[in-house]
């Protein structure tokens, strides 16, 4: 079982010439639903209210087939607006209300019996809500496979030394780290990307892959340090980059799965992936994600969808 801890909430999406769209949303979020529909069971374990979004988001989540242990609550769900500019790309700004008070027996549960654990994003750095969090990670980083994308929001945690401490306190427990470029460089801004996939190995991370957008991915882990393997982009029509890095990230974790990396022998069996393996894992995530950019919103692809566009070459 993966058991994802993050932020639901709603993306209003502003397209230039278009009327705004809402659409489910929140990095966790999107990841959870990821995993599910590429065949693995997979629970979300967040915060949403009662009313109309999150009622939209309750029913995403059982769309999907993801489980959902934790109830709505009086206040109201958290929304993201997302503006599109003409080359696809997406701004958010956000209302958030970040807390997991009620959800402290649902998070007990999963450091005991999950075999896998994903987190990140505004979720593992905003207040209340990130202590419990961190505190997750670590409780079940001995059981667990342990995945993280920091997504960071300066929007939301504007201050990037703030940012680059919630990051550090969950980089020596996690054993699979996503962080696009953008990321990495706004929290350490005078090292390379490679510099920071090196260091976070250092710190005990088995797994790092950077996305660079048109650049491809960069990956790194430990037995291959300090060289690393790429891949470029998978090419498409896009229609908006909103879920891209989520559904990357959640086709990482299948995959994974898909080969019984998980658990207490996660950290050992990720460290030991050789170069080839790690460049079919890369094709399978890079694929997934240039899926869900060619249609609107965080969309990503069914197993069958993402084996069939595989399977085209």
């Amino acid at each position: 079982m993966l058991t994802v801890i993050g932020e639901a909430l709603v993306d209003v999406v502003n397209k230039p010439h278009q009327p705004l769209q809402a659409h489910p949303g929140g990095s966790p979020m999107n990841v959870a639903v990821g995993v599910s529909r590429l065949g693995h069971d997979a629970e979300f374990i967040g915060r949403f209210g009662r009313d109309e979004h999150g009622q939209m988001i309750v029913a995403h989540l059982k769309d999907s087939g993801v489980k959902i242990p934790i109830s709505a609550d009086d206040k109201k769900t958290s929304v993201a607006q997302a503006n599109i500019g003409e080359s696809g790309a997406a701004e958010y700004e956000f209302d958030i209300d970040w807390s997991l008070e009620s959800a402290q027996d649902e998070l007990a549960y999963a450091t005991r019996h999950s075999t896998a654990v994903h987190v990140g994003s505004i979720g593992a750095m905003l207040e209340p809500g990130a202590s419990s969090v961190v505190q997750t990670v670590k409780d079940a980083a001995e059981t667990a496979l342990i995945s993280y994308d920091p997504n960071c929001r300066p929007t939301i945690i504007p201050d990037s030394s703030q940012a680059r401490a919630w990051a550090e306190s969950v980089v020596p427990h996690t054993d699979l780290i996503k962080a696009s470029d953008e990321d990495l460089l706004w929290l350490y801004p005078n090292r390379s990307i490679e510099e920071t996939a090196q260091a976070w190995l250092e710190k005990g991370a088995s797994l790092v892959v950077v996305t660079r957008g048109e650049m491809g991915v960069y990956a790194i882990n430990s037995s291959m340090a300090p060289s690393g393997v790429e891949i470029p982009a998978f090419r498409v029509e896009v229609a908006d980059t909103v879920g891209a890095g989520d559904s990357l990230m959640a086709a990482l974790i299948a995959y994974l799965l898909d080969r019984d990396i998980e658990g207490a022998a996660a950290a050992e069996k990720l460290a030991a992936l050789s170069v080839d393996e790690l460049k079919k894992m890369l094709t399978y995530a890079t694929t997934a994600a240039g899926i869900t950019v060619s249609r609107a919103g965080a969309n990503p692809p069914s197993r069958e969808e993402l084996e069939e566009v595989l399977s085209q070459g």
